[in-house]
């Protein structure tokens, strides 16, 4: 098994959605170029996560179908690069939009379908429909197979969100996002991959972008080695504010290692206590 090399792609939104598109393909192309298995958007990227500039009935009418030609686009573009692609869209849903992530396999087949189910109720997003559960699928690499589960931005401050795709078998979650990357959000974030033994790999957007400051990173999961003395730091990527690609390779080997002999996960929960949680 060799590493599996996560792109972020920490890109500024282009204008519109046909920009965006061509961006965003040509982000891909170079990400292939570097070497990636993955390839990730930030949050909501045909529209750009421009929800606070118009009202409601103005940005929402930027919703997209799974089936159009702007998602699709990028499981051609998969295909033809061998890479696996994350792209995130507002997606056209009743009876109202959803804020959706498709995942692409190296063979351009749809692999996951995930859509925020934490959203953001106190602001814009009251216009959106929230996803109706966390799924994991098993996505065919040149690494090889990996299980990748999914969260957007605010589902972060959730444990449940990374718990439950823990249980369905996620070595890996991959998270875009559109705020702020600041200590807390990134220690949230450390912490679901601590407390989980998973990969959390977060790509936000750059800081020309309002409201947001780059800062995309990865966390391996892997807190500790038992062959080496003290804890180690998890976070093998953090970018810088600007605009770029910014790539990590994850040592899937050392993870299932890790997880296979660690106490955190599943291994020592006491379910039958956590019935005020219901």
């Amino acid at each position: 098994m060799s590493k599996l090399k996560i792109a972020l792609l920490q890109i500024s939104p282009a204008g519109d959605q046909e920009k965006n598109l061509r961006k965003g393909a040509e982000a891909c192309r170079k990400a292939g170029a570097m070497g990636a298995d993955i390839a990730l958007f930030p949050e909501m990227f045909n529209i750009g996560y421009d929800i606070y500039s118009c009202p409601a009935e103005a940005w929402t009418k930027g919703a997209v179908s799974p089936e159009g030609s702007f998602v699709t686009s990028f499981g051609e573009l998969a295909e033809r690069l061998g890479m696996a692609v994350g792209i995130t869209f507002l997606e056209k849903h009743e009876p109202k939009p959803r804020n959706s992530l498709v995942l692409f396999d190296r063979k351009g087949h749809p692999a996951l379908h995930y859509s925020k189910v934490h959203t953001c109720d106190f602001d814009a997003e009251a216009a959106l429909s929230p996803g109706d559960g966390f799924r994991v699928c098993e996505l065919d690499t040149a690494a090889g197979a990996v299980k990748v589960g999914a969260m957007i931005c605010f589902d972060r401050e959730f444990p449940e969100s990374a718990r439950l795709l823990m249980l369905e078998g996620a070595e890996l979650i991959l998270s875009p996002n559109a705020c702020p990357l600041e200590l807390n959000r990134l220690s949230a974030l450390r912490t679901r991959a601590y407390e989980n033994m998973l990969a959390v790999a977060t790509c936000n957007y750059p800081e020309t972008v309002p409201d947001c400051n780059g800062h995309s990173a990865v966390f391996d999961g892997v807190a500790w080695l038992r062959d080496e003395p003290g804890v180690r730091d998890m976070c093998i990527l953090e970018a810088p504010g600007s605009e770029g690609i910014y790539t990590a390779e994850l040592d899937l080997a050392m993870l299932r290692s890790y997880r296979s002999g660690e106490v955190m996960g599943n291994k020592y929960r006491k379910t039958k206590t956590y019935g005020g949680l219901l």
